[in-house]
């Protein structure tokens, strides 16, 4: 079969759309008269027909392609198999891109025009249009005559650039069928697919060679990565050994370099490499893992239980109480009181604000859809961040991903609802929120909704689901499920509720539906017991903070140093701490890390986990005369009540949960602030306990759900 790179582009357009779309809408799309669609589509009708497939036209409505949906996957694989002579601009551009990235000398006009069939004005118009790409990269085009076209710049630019155009281009679920090793096998004589070529950047079984490792490591994460973050360290690591087995090697300032050997990231890095070094038998230096670190620490994004002791992870809590106030005031809704939202943003905030701050760069396939579907809460969110993370400039990438969280927060709605669904994502925690919000909010017989990413999915039981919906085709999943976008549409929320009401999809021979058995499963005891020990984890941690909470005043003037002192020997003579003065000596150490005082407040927080620790502790110290101190957005704060809140080192994670829970609460709102600067005990106490009680109650809730 022949199609013109125009009419495939059309039949892409039209596959992916799953309403009518307008000739007009359509020909603005591919910048092109409407008259060029209407020529088209003609010749278009004779392709799709072959595929037992219809062109449907709607007068004042637009156009669409009908048919099952078998039919349609066999025309998106015919599409992905062809042999093609002719390319769109776009893609023209990005296989002249990629030919030079890999290039290790210039390149003649002459032979990428041969290579892409055009001529070499056309090749010299798209490399003025490539110069802006590569500006991107901080990477720069030498265009001489007689000598021919190169890319200059940094291996590392280099790299980034070759991840992003795989990223922006190869088609998620290609990559996760070729990771998974069961893409359909090609046709005998060569393709020359744009996705084909962007594989060509990556030799196919490095490729499987370095997901295997990467896979090992993993299990052994405090954290699991995102999908999405998943296939970029994937490509990243390939890329390099590609790179490293060619000579090219990447360099690290030294002393960041020695920052990042302290992280546990580091660790997880080296047996990466570890691993790499053995298989491909080849000489990998430390600067890789110092890059592969830094990709660990931006993949933290579906860690739902972030823990504020970490000052970094306080820091971005605070910029996430900012944004949400930003937009509550800017929509009229009050999201102040939305802990999921407050949570799903500090646990993305963190390693976006990494990958910004280091200049990695992310994709986001779903940005065009979000700001025209979001188009008002996109702006919103951009000035927001903009305001807010002043200092930094906040990609058009990572503002859509912060509005996909504002979204789901914004359409929560409460329904009784009686069936369980498995949502598999592979965009990150934002596109499973999403989605799982609006499908809470648009079918209300879900009455819970678990998310899981397709690395994980061979980990789950089916059956203990009523329906699995899937943000992505799942190549190897041989059971019934649903393939939704990540913002649904009108239709698609039709045909989840059809297949509720046919009951669910077809389940194996001999087997009663599960919506049947939904309410008939039996107790695991393992399970019964874990949630149990959960639970008094929960309590105790709990009881031990609200009966040692204590506001203590001191009086008269005094230093920082003699009042932790203090603190510390009277918690000691308490028997929350073994040894006060060690206790003291590692507060005093941590805060020469940066500061403490939380930024236009009258309030200061120490925090330290300690083996001399020996239960949690949160007390408040009331100072007659304020002292000043650093602040943690570098600012100084004059604070007048300090908050100690300390924890054991090898305290359990439902501990930890609770006084990260604590940290929280306290930059929850104005009102909190302000409460936590009255030196009422009283009031302070009644508020902690209110608080804690309502933490108690939700934990009981997800656990007698699990």
């Amino acid at each position: 079969m022949y199609i013109s790179a125009r009419e495939r582009l059309i039949v892409e357009i039209l596959l992916s759309k799953k309403e009518e779309i307008t000739v007009k809408d359509l020909a603005d799309e591919i910048d092109v008269s409407t008259r060029t669609i209407h020529r088209d589509l003609k010749e278009l009708e004779h392709t799709l027909k072959k595929f037992d497939l219809e062109l449907i036209k709607k007068s004042g409505v637009g156009i669409q392609i009908a048919g099952e949906e078998g039919r349609m996957e066999d025309l998106k694989l015919s599409l992905f198999h062809l042999s093609y002579n002719e390319y769109t601009p776009e893609e023209r551009q990005t296989m002249i891109f990629c030919s030079l990235l890999e290039a290790k000398e210039p390149v003649k006009l002459v032979s990428l025009a041969h290579d892409l069939n055009v001529t070499i004005a056309t090749i010299s118009n798209d490399l003025t249009k490539l110069e802006s790409r590569l500006s991107e990269f901080d990477l720069n085009l030498v265009r001489k005559r007689g000598y021919g076209v190169e890319i200059t710049g940094d291996e590392k630019a280099k790299r980034r650039a070759m991840s992003q155009i795989i990223a922006q281009n190869l088609n998620e679920t290609e990559f996760l069928s070729l990771v998974k090793e069961n893409i359909q096998k090609k046709s005998l004589h060569t393709t020359d697919s744009i996705s084909e070529r962007l594989l060509g950047l990556v030799e196919k079984n490095r490729l499987l060679m370095v997901e295997k490792a990467i896979e090992e490591v993993n299990e052994e994460l405090p954290y699991p990565i995102a999908d999405s973050a998943y296939i970029g360290l994937v490509v990243h690591l390939t890329l390099a050994i590609e790179r490293i087995l060619q000579g090219e090697n990447i360099n690290m300032d030294e002393a960041f370099l020695e920052t990042l050997k302290l992280t546990p990231e580091f660790k997880a890095a080296e047996k990466i490499i570890e691993k790499l070094k053995n298989v491909f038998h080849a000489d990998i230096p430390e600067a890789e893992v110092g890059y592969i670190t830094m990709h660990l620490q931006g993949a933290k994004l579906r860690r739902d239980k972030e823990y504020l002791l970490e000052e970094s992870s306080f820091q971005t809590a605070l910029k996430a109480k900012s944004l949400i106030m930003y937009v509550s005031e800017q929509t009229g809704t009050d999201l102040l009181e939305n802990a999921s939202l407050f949570q799903g943003l500090v646990t993305h905030l963190k390693p976006a604000l990494y990958r910004i701050k280091q200049n990695m760069g992310i994709s986001n396939p779903l940005m065009p859809k979000i700001k025209k579907d979001y188009e008002e809460l996109f702006h919103i969110v951009r000035d927001g961040t903009a305001a807010i993370f002043h200092d930094l400039h906040v990609p058009d990438e990572e503002v859509a991903y912060l509005v996909m969280h504002f979204g789901a927060a914004l359409m929560t709605g409460r329904h009784e609802a009686g069936l369980k669904a498995l949502i598999i994502c592979s965009t990150g925690i934002g596109t499973s929120k999403m989605l799982a919000t609006r499908l809470k909010r648009e079918v209300p017989e879900l009455k819970e909704l678990k998310n899981v990413s397709v690395f994980e999915l061979n980990k789950m039981n089916p059956d203990e689901f009523d329906l699995v919906i899937s943000t992505i085709h799942l190549p190897d999943y041989h059971r019934p499920y649903i393939v939704l976008s990540p913002i649904p549409s009108q239709e698609e929320i039709q045909k989840v509720k059809r297949y509720i009401a046919e009951g669910a999809g077809a389940q194996p021979e001999g087997k009663r539906p599960v919506l049947q058995e939904t309410n008939k499963r039996e107790q695991d005891p393992k399970q019964l017991l874990e949630g149990l020990e959960g639970i008094k984890k929960y309590t105790d941690a709990i009881v031990d903070v609200l009966k040692g909470f204590k506001l203590a005043r001191v009086n008269g003037p005094a230093k920082v140093q003699s009042i932790l002192e203090e603190a510390c020997e009277d918690l000691a003579a308490e028997g929350v701490l073994q040894s006060g003065e060690q206790v003291a000596a590692a507060l005093f150490e941590r805060e020469k890390l940066g500061g403490l005082g939380v930024p236009n407040t009258a309030l200061v927080l120490y925090h330290a986990r300690s083996e001399q620790i020996v239960k949690p502790s949160f007390t408040i110290y009331s100072l007659e005369e304020a002292v000043t101190v650093p602040a943690m957005d570098q600012t100084v704060i004059e604070a007048d009540s300090m908050l100690l809140l300390l924890a054991p080192s090898d305290y359990s994670s439902q501990g930890l949960e609770v006084l990260s829970f604590i940290s929280s609460i306290i930059i929850e709102n104005e009102q909190s602030i302000a409460l936590f600067e009255s030196k009422d005990e009283k009031k302070i106490s009644s508020y902690l306990a209110d608080k804690l009680d309502q933490f108690y109650k939700e934990k009981l809730t997800e656990l007698r759900r699990g």
